[in-house]
């Protein structure tokens, strides 16, 4: 191939990428509008939502519809006798016992946890892999720091903020899963990596909406990777995600890996939250061992 027919070539592909990524933007804003699509096992979890939303379902009928999930009862039932929830080491043997002792903020949880990792196992999502594991390693540690942050210095449900700190990045897993199906995309993975950083909030927002999420956890998702002034007070759920995010190194991996110092902004988060790493670190672990 002459020099000309290589330039031309590598024309040819850059032509291809951008158009692909303009079009799989396209294809999920139609999607988000409409019916989101993910894979079976997340389907799943969709279909318990209701039942888990509900405060008039008893936990007999909860117990029941978890049950049709094996994957998800299997790893509640070991999550309930998991050293964080079974500190005395009194063993359960029952799914009803188990949610009964996680609490239903925790099976929500461990239920969308179980299907992320299964997303990341999804068919294309191979050549993704570096990125889906770093992704799936902030959403651990952010999860377990809303948690203790949340537990230690505020008033706010703990397992919400788990819950939220968990999700928070679900923008940039689901438009990993949906460039799959672009061959351009699925074959140069770092060239998605400037969508992400560009639309996984404002998509990620919308996508949690369409999933039916509560408000509050939707709104405290919004623009959590935009750096901002340290709070001396958390007062709500957002500023313990936004805090949680950026003690977990999200904002600073994605976006400023190449500078030599931290910014102001995250020395000061050090300093007020750095002192909880032992305790969330602790989380953290427990949460890879029982979601794996």
């Amino acid at each position: 191939m002459t020099p000309t027919e290589i330039v031309n070539d590598q024309d040819k592909k850059g032509e291809a990428l951008k158009s692909q990524r303009f079009q799989m933007l396209t294809d999920i804003a139609k999607e988000l509008s409409g019916e989101v699509v993910f894979p079976t096992y997340f389907d799943a979890v969709l279909r318990l939502r209701k039942v888990l939303h509900d405060p008039a379902e008893s936990i007999a009928n909860i117990a029941h519809a978890v049950s049709v999930e094996p994957l998800i009862s299997a790893k509640l039932l070991h999550l309930a006798n998991s050293v964080a929830f079974n500190p005395e080491g009194r063993e359960l043997v029952d799914l009803k016992s188990a949610i009964l002792r996680l609490g239903l903020n925790a099976v929500r949880t461990a239920a969308l946890s179980i299907v992320m990792t299964q997303l990341m196992r999804a068919k294309g999502m191979a050549e993704f892999s570096d990125m889906t594991h770093s992704l799936w390693e902030h959403s651990i540690k952010s999860a377990a720091a809303a948690n203790i942050i949340a537990r230690k210095m505020t008033r706010q449900n703990a397992d919400e903020a788990m819950l939220a700190g968990l999700i928070h990045d679900l923008g940039a897993f689901y438009m990993l899963y949906r460039a799959t199906q672009y061959e351009e995309l699925r074959h140069r993975p770092e060239s998605i990596k400037y969508l992400i950083v560009q639309w996984h909030e404002s998509i990620g927002v919308s996508l949690l909406n369409a999933l039916g999420l509560p408000d509050e956890i939707v709104e405290a998702t919004i623009d959590h990777d935009h750096m901002r002034s340290t709070p001396t007070t958390l007062r709500n759920l957002a500023d313990v995600i936004f805090v949680a995010n950026m003690l977990s190194g999200g904002h600073y991996e994605w976006l400023m890996q190449d500078q030599d110092q931290l910014p102001p902004e995250l020395k000061s988060i050090e300093e007020q939250y750095g002192h909880l790493r032992p305790e969330i670190d602790a989380l953290a672990l427990e949460m890879r061992s029982s979601f794996s």
